[in-house]
């Protein structure tokens, strides 16, 4: 009985079954290998890296979201190194890691798009596969338990592009009228007002600085909003005051732009007659608005160093006696080595893609055709989207006629335009959208997707036709079918050389001053021109000059 008792001590358990952990040189080839791996199986998702770099590197607003993933993965590695570094992965992190790669195809494939009135969001984010790569390493490595504690940090990721695109028609803009009013008001207020149309816009136009609407404070309020959202999770902050602060965060941070905006104009009001001081006016903008910024982070800084409001900490889970088992993390390491061999086997990985199409500006200019039917083509320019160009365009016009713009998408995923959709975001609703069939050069007849809209000020016809090298066809508009539109997407970056053949979206804009005849007679009288001009014009050869 004596044995038996001392056989069932957890004192002598522990003697019986030592904890065994692998040398110093194992711990480190292994932290090696996973970091080594966890980079190279970044292949698998580089088509939404690739995006979130430009959108980083291009748009001032959506900068910070630069900082959003090293966030995350540093505060995931706080928490795996609170719970001892355990690794008790689980092979399901394989399928998640797998199923990341699918999203992205998936991504590559289709576009999700809700239609909420005149704005629109895509149901697959950037950022998901994103979040979905990383929730399979920390399953794959480290297991359940720090993959259900990370739900934040995993969570950051999601936010990696840290201000989606639409809200730039609903907020942006809002903002920017009400800054641009706040600041000419105040410079009324202290007898500065502007008398000419230059003061209007820009109060000091010799300073090389000025204050226009674009100075909204909505880099500042999201910056704001970002940092207090991180503090909060790092002070433990009960989940009322939490969101109550990130909300203040964002608040306080466009309240400081007024401030920034009123300060900047008493600025220019002194300095106007110094050129020592004019000289430096941009300098100057920037101590005022970083001065304001650590004041208000100072602020929350201050707010949350106070006990109020905060949430226990987590208890950690109790290190159990098992021994560690280096060789099954090796395994998993193997496996996931040969899952990244075999996606860059693929004809879609980075290895075997390239882009099909030059993005130098006079490249893509010489494209256009130079003549289409009777009418010859007199200026070309591109648009960009994040800093990447996204269509190319031209006027052509006939002796006696006004401009007629095509326009080719050639964004870095080019796909199947629909210009309802790009219109609807305008917040223009069609007169009527059809699909109506046309004559084009060669006596061939296609079906073209038809709208017709009318701002009040200019009356236009819209054609819009996605064509191979070898055709042309026309589908029904998302936004002419429900709320929810969904839109192939054919590859361009990520095709395999030598392809050739994927899609290229065609736009066709007719525009007429606005007319007080009935909308049949103006729509008849556009698409008669549409028919001339449709007449010579072959869109099959245009879409294989931009192959």
């Amino acid at each position: 009985m004596a044995d038996e008792l001392q056989f069932a001590s957890p004192a002598a358990a522990i003697v019986t079954e030592p904890v065994v952990r692998p040398k110093p040189r194992t711990r480190l080839l292994l932290a090696c290998g996973m970091v080594l791996l966890s980079a190279a199986g970044c292949l698998g998702i580089y088509r939404e890296l690739a995006l979130l770099w430009i959108v980083w590197t291009t748009d001032p607003l959506r900068s910070i979201g630069a900082l959003i993933p090293p966030a995350g993965i540093l505060l995931t590695l706080r928490l795996w190194r609170q719970l001892g570094w355990q690794m008790r992965g689980t092979w399901w992190g394989l399928a998640v890691i797998a199923f990341s790669y699918a999203l992205s195809l998936i991504r590559q494939k289709f576009l999700l798009i809700a239609v909420f009135g005149v704005s629109s969001a895509t149901i697959l984010p950037v950022a998901l596969p994103l979040y979905v790569y990383a929730s399979g390493i920390v399953l794959l490595f480290a297991g359940i338990e720090l993959w259900r504690r990370a739900w934040f940090p995993l969570g950051l990721l999601l936010l990696s592009q840290p201000v989606p695109m639409w809200t730039s028609g609903l907020i942006d803009l809002p903002l920017q009228y009400i800054s641009a009013r706040v600041a000419r008001s105040f410079a009324t207020l202290i007898h500065f007002a502007p008398t000419t149309p230059q003061l209007r816009l820009m109060f000091s136009p010799d300073f090389g600085m000025f204050i226009a609407p674009g100075c909204n404070g909505i880099r500042g309020a999201v910056t704001m909003g970002y940092v207090v959202l991180v503090a909060g999770y790092l002070k433990r902050f009960a989940w009322t005051l939490w969101a109550a602060s990130v909300a203040a965060a964002v608040l306080l941070g466009y309240l400081f732009n007024f401030i920034r905006l009123c300060v900047l104009v008493l600025y220019y009001r002194v300095a106007l007659g110094h050129p020592a001081l004019e000289n430096v006016a941009r300098q100057a903008d920037y101590v005022i608005g970083s001065c304001l910024f650590l004041i208000a982070s100072l602020l929350f800084l201050w707010l949350a160093s106070r006990k109020r409001g905060l949430r226990p900490a987590p208890p950690i889970p109790p290190l159990e006696a098992t021994p560690h088992q280096p060789r099954s993390v090796w395994i998993k390491c193997s496996a996931f080595a040969a899952t990244v061999l075999a996606l860059l086997a693929l004809p879609s990985s980075p290895l075997h893609s390239t882009r099909a199409l030059a993005q130098d500006p006079e490249s893509l200019a010489a494209r256009m055709p130079r003549q289409i039917g009777n009418y010859t083509l007199t200026r070309t320019w591109y648009e960009q989207q994040s800093g990447t160009p996204a269509v190319q365009a031209g006027a052509y016009s006939a002796p006696g006629s006004d401009e007629i713009i095509v326009g080719v998408w050639i964004a870095p995923l080019s796909h199947i335009h629909d210009a309802a959709d790009c219109w609807l975001a305008r917040g223009l609703q069609p007169k009527s959208l059809t699909v109506r069939p046309f004559q084009i050069a060669g006596e061939r007849t296609i079906n073209v997707s038809t709208g017709f809209y009318s701002d009040g000020i200019t009356d236009s016809i819209v054609l819009n036709t996605p064509c191979t090298p070898e055709s042309c066809f026309a589908y029904e508009s998302a936004s002419s079918t429900g709320r929810l539109g969904v839109v192939f997407l054919n590859q361009t970056v990520g095709a395999s050389q030598g392809a050739g053949e994927h899609l290229v979206s065609i736009m066709v804009r007719i525009d007429r001053l606005h007319s007080a005849t009935q909308d049949a007679a103006t729509q008849a009288q556009l698409l008669r021109e549409a028919e001339s001009f449709l007449g010579g014009f072959d869109p099959t050869g245009l879409s294989k000059a931009f192959q």
